[in-house]
Parts: C-alpha cells; sequence; structure tokens
C-alpha cells in the first residue's frame, strides 16, 4: 500500500497491508473492547474526546503536512481540517452527555417510561482519502463518545494519516481497540461487514460504493449512515450580490482542490444577471494561485491522483464534444504532478457529464434560466441532493426557493459547509442518515424504549 505525493508523483512511504489474520486479530480486540469501553461513564468518555482534540492542536502543522503531502490539499486548507476536528472534538466533549441522557416521556400514572440512548457495538468506517482527518473525525467523535469502538478503512492512497488517526486516540489515553486502522482494500469491506462483531457501518464516497455498502449491511441487518457524492446547485438569482455571489462561488467550487462532495458544482444564473456574473466569475477563477501544496500562497494544489485527473479530464472532453461551450481552463498542466485548471463549460447538456454527473475538481457548469421557477427545476434537475447555495437579498424568497430544493441542506448567501452543530447528509444518490449534531451521535446507538411499573403503586391499586 503506497503513499504517493501528487504533487511530486513520488512515493513517501509503502505499508504491509492487513492480512486475513491480522484483520481477524483486530476484530477481535475490538470487541472485546468494547464489552469494556461502554462500561466507562460518559463523563469519562468525554474526557478523552476532549483529550483527542488536544492532541490534534498539540500536532496539527504535522499533520497538515501529513495531509498535504499524501492527497495535494494546500497546508492552509489542512491546517484548517486539523482544527475543525479538534473543534468536534470539543463539541462533543461538551454536549455528548445532555444528547445521551435518558429522554423521559410522560405515559401512565404509577409509570417511568423514557428512552435510553445505548451503545450498538464496533462501528466499520469506510472513509475517503479528499478530507482524510475531518471525515473521520466527525464520524469517530460521537461514537467513540456514545460508546462504540471503530474500525477504520481508510482511502488506501492515505496509509499515513489513516495510522496518525488511530495515533492521536493512543495519544489521548484510549485503550487499545477502541479505534483502530485497518490496512486493507475495498474486496475486504463485504467481508468485515458480514462479521458478526461489527455492528454497523458508515461510509462517505461515491453513489457506487454507498450502494455495494448499503446492500452488504442491508443483507446482514445492520444499520448504516450513507454520505455519497454531491451535483450541489449554487443559484444566483436576480437581486444577489453578484460581487460576493461570484468569489464566493469561485471558492465553493475549488475549494479542496475542487474535491468536495458539497463543492458548488452547477453554477445556475438568472439571465438578468447572467453576463455580470460570468464576466466577475471568470476573473475570480482565473486569480486563483495554482502551485506547490506547501506554498502558504496557494489556492489550489495537485488532483489527489493521476488516473482521478485524467478521469476528470476525459469528462470534460466528453462534455465538450456533447455540445458544451469551454469558457475557461480545461487541459491538464503541462508540469509534474496531477495539476488540473479551474475550468467552467457553459452550455452543458443535460445527457453529458458535466450535466448528470458529479465533475470532482476544479471544473464549473452554468446554466443559464429565465426566472426563479426554472431556477429550482434546473438545480432539482439532479439525481443528487447533497447541498445547495442560494444568493438572494430578498430572505422571505430565499426561504421560499430552498423548501423547494431536493437537498439534505441549503445555505443562504453562504457556501455550503459542514459544522458540528448542524446535521450533515443528503438525499436521492446523495445517500442517507446524518452525521454531526445530536442527529450524528443518536445514528449508532439503541433507542430502547423503558416502561418501569411501580410494584407498590400496582399492589394499592389491588387493594
Amino acid at each position: 500500500m503506497e503513499s504517493l505525493n501528487p504533487a511530486t508523483e513520488e512515493v513517501i512511504e509503502t505499508f504491509d497491508a492487513d492480512d486475513e489474520q491480522s484483520v481477524d486479530e483486530k476484530l477481535k480486540q475490538a470487541h472485546e473492547t468494547y464489552e469494556e469501553w461502554r462500561e466507562r461513564p460518559i463523563e469519562e468518555r468525554q474526557r478523552l474526546i476532549s483529550k483527542a482534540g488536544d492532541v490534534l492542536r498539540e500536532n496539527k502543522q504535522e499533520y497538515a503536512e501529513m495531509m498535504t503531502k499524501e492527497m495535494g490539499k494546500p497546508v492552509s486548507s489542512a491546517v484548517s481540517e486539523v482544527e475543525k476536528c479538534a473543534w468536534v472534538c470539543d463539541y462533543y466533549a461538551e454536549h455528548a452527555g445532555e444528547f445521551l441522557q435518558d429522554e423521559r416521556i410522560g405515559t401512565e400514572p404509577g409509570v417511568e417510561s423514557y428512552i435510553s440512548y445505548e451503545p450498538l457495538g464496533p462501528v466499520l468506517a469506510v472513509m475517503p482519502w479528499n478530507f482524510p482527518f475531518w471525515q473521520v473525525f466527525r464520524f469517530a467523535a460521537p461514537n467513540l463518545t456514545a460508546g462504540n469502538v471503530g474500525l477504520l478503512k481508510h482511502a488506501s492512497n492515505v496509509p499515513q494519516c489513516a495510522l496518525a488517526i488511530q495515533d492521536v486516540f493512543e495519544k489521548a489515553g484510549y485503550p487499545d481497540g477502541a479505534f483502530t486502522t485497518l490496512l486493507v482494500g475495498s474486496d475486504t469491506v463485504e467481508d468485515v461487514i458480514s462479521d458478526d462483531r461489527i455492528a454497523a457501518t458508515t461510509l462517505t464516497g461515491s453513489t457506487g460504493a454507498g450502494r455495494s455498502i448499503g446492500e452488504n449491511a442491508g443483507k446482514n441487518l445492520k444499520n448504516s449512515v450513507l454520505e455519497l457524492g454531491g451535483s450541489d446547485p449554487f443559484v444566483v438569482l436576480p437581486d444577489a450580490d453578484i460581487e460576493d455571489a461570484a468569489q464566493t462561488g469561485a471558492q465553493a467550487r475549488c475549494i479542496n482542490n475542487g474535491q468536495s462532495c458539497i463543492a458548488a458544482k452547477r453554477f445556475v444564473v438568472h439571465e438578468d444577471v447572467y453576463d455580470e456574473f460570468m464576466e466577475k466569475f471568470t476573473e475570480a477563477m482565473e486569480s486563483m494561485t495554482i502551485g506547490d501544496p506547501m506554498d502558504e500562497d496557494t489556492d489550489i494544489g495537485p488532483q489527489a491522483r493521476e488516473d482521478l485527473m485524467k478521469g476528470l479530464h476525459e469528462q470534460v472532453e466528453d462534455s465538450i464534444e456533447a455540445g458544451a461551450t469551454l469558457e475557461l481552463g480545461g487541459k491538464p498542466l503541462d508540469r509534474e504532478g496531477a495539476y488540473y485548471p479551474p475550468t467552467i463549460l457553459t452550455g452543458v447538456p443535460d445527457e453529458s457529464p458535466a450535466g448528470e454527473d458529479e465533475m470532482f475538481g476544479p471544473v464549473a457548469s452554468v446554466f443559464e434560466v429565465s426566472d426563479t421557477e426554472e431556477a429550482i427545476d434546473r438545480a432539482n434537475k439532479t439525481r443528487f441532493g447533497l447541498g445547495a447555495s442560494i444568493w438572494t437579498q430578498d430572505k422571505t424568497q430565499a426561504k421560499e426557493v430552498a423548501r423547494e430544493i431536493e437537498s439534505g441542506m441549503v445555505f443562504v448567501n453562504e457556501l455550503v459547509k459542514s459544522d458540528p452543530r448542524l446535521p450533515f447528509g443528503g438525499v436521492k444518490d446523495s445517500g442517507y442518515g446524518r452525521e454531526l449534531a445530536h442527529h450524528g451521535i443518536h445514528e449508532f446507538v439503541n433507542e430502547k424504549t423503558m416502561w418501569v411499573t411501580d410494584v407498590s403503586d400496582t399492589d394499592e391499586m389491588v387493594e
């Protein structure tokens, strides 16, 4: 299993994958640890997740540079990612006890009835490379604090990050087996999900991977959460602040080198402001600094892998062949590394990669619409439903349009982003279930109904 720097194309380090025996030993350890870990007081679990946040902050530059070298994100973004991971640890350290306390429900005289939130067991997390720390911690922080234990099958191109995350929890004082990294390929996942020692699974990844994970989890009657791809609309209405919309739109399209499920991908612009928006948006995209991701001034680094960059370029070429117009970019850069420039396509046919698929790189598809109703129709004309961004100065109109958008999240006059305080997830082919907030910690607990009749009260009633 290789750790390869996409900016230089050199191998950083090679790791031996876990064999069948090693995987079995790790599953055994996780199950045994769970039996003890679940009994730990919630206060202790909160203290340890808080300590994990401390470990992240103390080593944030090291972890950030590791991410940058393994998958190419700008180092300044990587530092912010580590800080965000520490924030989610802080959040559950403060709120997990509140989210997991018994929920009292009034039923009948002489009866104590409530819902008890109890852990399920070892949870398998199958995670992607694009936010190699954040997407793991937004799973791990609530789940470990709820009393579950975690096993991580990370993307094969970020093994250093996978092992470093396990080390974070070890440094924080978690017991062996509370959080374990499995260095395995995707062909091992089905067997792990099927193992009786695994209670549930969660995936962040492609729709295809989600279908496979969901099928396997369902076949084994195990709970699953799927956070899948997206083709988020960025809707610009006539009264929008065009300068702000254009600048934020470029950022929303190119964030993380354009490799984000919640990046703005389809720009739906009202005809009254289309020309002005295109002028400012093109300028903003052109102004992005492409370069060494270890440079603090770099906005866009390389794509995470050479094959991913080639696949993105094929999508662009196929879209142009289908009738789209190339306005900016559109060719891999002639330099070492998997670099692809900010790219803009207009006149995109529905039946083209840019019209119906997820473009996982800095490629924007722009659509001109004649009215708000057409904007809503265009925004919803996708099999995905993760996030959406709406730009208008009319707050009432914004709320009305937001309710018509088929997505798990809508942000008005802001790019779509994740926040520990808000539930995160999608609908349609973008998956199901929610991460973060109190919704995320409740996904992998047993919501147990408790009905306790007071026997003494019953006796008195009989007498």
